[in-house]
């Protein structure tokens, strides 16, 4: 990692929040998801380049038997640079110290992604299980 960037242990803004999501390709999220989600958050990682986000992660969970990792981001013009690697180091600083040795930890990889959580002890959990997601049906009026 560049010495220009540093690593901030705090919770992103709504706003940075939102922009490092959309920018990277990640989901957008509302105002009011980011509003009640990212204080709950039960560890957060920033990555900034003179004081400004350039990337990001989060830990959240019930802090006792599940933790999921999310928004793993690097904007587009700074990926490439290790920066996935800092942000799951610190992550993973986290989960060593904060995990019970029952607690489950996983995480949803996009793509090429896995191979990057790989490196960090992060495995398939298919066949044995998938991962599914809820999608909401459009409410009839």
């Amino acid at each position: 990692m560049n010495s220009a960037y540093t690593v901030s242990l705090q919770i992103p803004s709504a706003a940075t929040y939102a922009r490092l999501r959309t920018e990277s390709g990640l989901s957008g999220k509302s105002a009011e998801a980011a509003a009640r989600g990212l204080p709950r958050s039960l560890f957060a990682v920033q990555i900034l380049l003179d004081g400004e986000p350039v990337g990001m992660g989060r830990v959240i969970g019930d802090g006792g038997c599940f933790y999921q990792v999310v928004d793993i981001c690097v904007l587009p013009s700074h990926q490439g640079k290790g920066l996935g690697k800092v942000i799951m180091a610190e992550i993973m600083k986290f989960l060593d110290s904060d995990v019970p040795a029952t607690g489950y930890v996983s995480l949803i990889a996009d793509g090429e992604a896995q191979n990057l959580y790989a490196q960090f002890g992060f495995v398939l959990t298919a066949p044995r299980s998938v991962g599914m997601a809820w999608r909401r049906q459009p409410r009839s009026v």
